[in-house]
């Protein structure tokens, strides 16, 4: 997309796992790629043969690690299965959320995805909601372990500076902007922010809230109990069943 020099009326951000939906879309992802080619099931004792070394290698390298299921993935196949799961995410992004993106679109706000998900399908997913723009972490290559930037916390802030007409930003912050967010990992996001909303927040975000008279939406989950979602996330880890997030 080319965006114009003059600022938009508004502008509005949204966080994707979490925030527009329940669940951590890298697992979701996986399990989609691995139930289409069972062959890169070796990616799961891979990745869990260095999990105990997590602290250690940091978020970035089990990023890189996490993604092994991708090895020398042809690039065409790689975006046929990004829109297969963007289709497939449809019935699980909340309501709640599709109403506020309706608003600023309605209102002729400059919409953005911006997520720690890899971009091969937020963009996909974004392109589905009807975002202007979307973005996520760049896988740059097919290698193993797949060289990235992870697009989260202060890279979220780098990438809109580096995109955006410097019109748009006002010492420093996006002019009339919204953000939307379920994590205090997006506090560097919601900075340049003017307001914001949080989504289903814990103690920390919802504290934060509450101080910033931030308006909190708290859409349904889809687990009744948290040993359910425990439960299932550890199925999506294992690559274990059909469906565990039962999309």
């Amino acid at each position: 997309m080319t965006l114009p020099e003059k600022s938009p009326s508004g502008i509005a951000l949204f966080d994707m796992d979490g925030t527009l939906l329940a669940w951590d879309c890298q697992l979701l992802f996986r399990h989609h790629v691995l139930s289409a080619e069972p062959s890169r099931l070796f990616s799961v004792p891979l990745f869990l043969l260095f999990l105990p070394f997590a602290k250690l290698l940091g978020t970035e390298n089990m990023k890189r690690i996490f993604h092994c299921f991708l090895w020398k993935m042809p690039p065409d196949r790689l975006a046929e299965l990004s829109r297969e799961f963007a289709e497939k995410l449809q019935p699980g992004i909340y309501s709640e959320l599709k109403a506020e993106l309706v608003k600023h679109r309605d209102a002729g706000h400059l919409t953005i995805l911006s997520s720690a998900s890899p971009e091969c399908y937020a963009a996909e997913v974004g392109k589905l909601l009807g975002f202007d723009l979307s973005l996520g972490t760049i896988l740059e290559n097919n290698l193993l372990f797949p060289d990235l930037t992870n697009h989260k916390g202060a890279n979220k802030v780098i990438r809109l500076h580096e995109l955006l007409p410097s019109s748009y930003f006002t010492n420093g912050k996006l002019t009339n902007s919204h953000g939307y967010t379920d994590s205090t990992a997006d506090l560097p996001m919601l900075a340049i922010c003017d307001s914001a909303t949080v989504v289903n927040p814990k103690e920390k975000l919802s504290t934060l809230a509450e101080k910033n008279a931030w308006p909190i939406l708290r859409p349904q989950r889809p687990w009744r109990s948290p040993l359910e979602k425990v439960l299932r996330v550890l199925a999506l880890l294992l690559a274990l069943g059909k469906n565990p997030a039962k999309l």
